[in-house]
């Protein structure tokens, strides 16, 4: 029988300094621990910062300086003892731009997995902009196991595309990490324009209850940002939130005996086969004929 997952959603001001945010995730990985958590989850972009919102671009980026701060925060993972899901920038070879990451830190300080965000924000004509001026998208999902229970990882813009969490659905995942980075908004933005502080909440909460997820939703805490981080149950109610610009970890608890109603359950899987209806359909002529009274 399986034991709840204690889950840390962690929130801080996300920065273009890597040693202000390496500081501020190994101290809220020791937290999280100290408090019980088993898995540490962080927001999108958390050790690199975010090209294009909290630093111009890559250029002359210091990634040697990010490597040695990764391997702090998978020390800190392996002293502790708690996983740890790290977003950051992946640097790929020759020309290519990064990718926009979540490494997956196992208790053993080791990177097991990594998800590179495949929705990335923007367009490409007539030239790259937001997202893709600084990242090249990914292309596959990413789960993995703990403690018997089967996680996945989304980042952001992803939350826009419910394909990508029916793939997730359909590769077993019960428990959902998405990192955003809804931060930095300029004042006239954050107080009349803000309509992700609804949005985002509102589709994470669908995702969970369509797909029957646990879901951990960090942000950035810079000012001004949209929303504050939140966990959200399988039937779709947010169980715990965060304050919004405040540094904080949230310790949630996935418990497989909790018994949330999952008003899908007796049809998903045919849904998700193609067969989207339940009971049996008929076969006579009024159901047929679409115009008749």
């Amino acid at each position: 029988m399986r034991s709840p997952l204690s889950i840390a959603t962690c929130q801080f001001p996300v920065e273009a300094d890597i040693a202000h945010n390496r500081d501020w995730i190994v101290r809220q990985i020791t937290e999280a621990a100290g408090r019980g958590a088993r898995i540490a989850h962080f927001s999108e972009a958390a050790l690199s910062g975010y090209a294009g919102v909290d630093f111009a671009s890559f250029d002359g980026f210091d990634w040697e300086l990010l490597r040695r701060a990764t391997q702090a925060v998978c020390r800190a993972a392996r002293e502790h003892r708690v996983w740890v899901l790290l977003g950051s920038a992946h640097r790929l070879s020759g020309d290519h731009k990064p990718h926009n990451c979540v490494y997956v830190i196992s208790d053993t300080g080791d990177v097991v997995e990594r998800y590179d965000k495949r929705f990335c924000t923007g367009v490409l004509e007539p030239a790259p902009e937001m997202d893709l001026a600084h990242y090249s998208p990914g292309n596959r999902p990413c789960v993995f196991d703990v403690d018997g229970w089967r996680c996945g990882v989304l980042v952001c813009y992803d939350y826009r595309f419910p394909e990508l969490y029916r793939e997730l659905k359909g590769l077993g995942v019960e428990v959902l990490f998405q990192s955003f980075h809804n931060a930095r908004r300029d004042r006239e933005t954050h107080e009349n324009g803000n309509v992700w502080k609804e949005i985002v909440p509102a589709t994470m909460m669908c995702h969970a209850a369509t797909n029957y997820f646990w879901v951990s939703a960090n942000n950035s805490t810079a000012e001004f940002s949209s929303w504050a981080s939140f966990f959200v149950r399988p039937d779709g109610l947010i169980a715990g939130r965060l304050k919004l610009h405040e540094p904080g970890v949230l310790i949630s608890q996935a418990d497989p005996d909790a018994g949330h109603w999952d008003a899908s359950a007796p049809w998903r899987q045919r849904a998700m086969s193609g067969r989207l209806h339940s009971g049996e359909t008929v076969a006579d002529p009024r159901s047929d004929d679409r115009r008749c009274l």
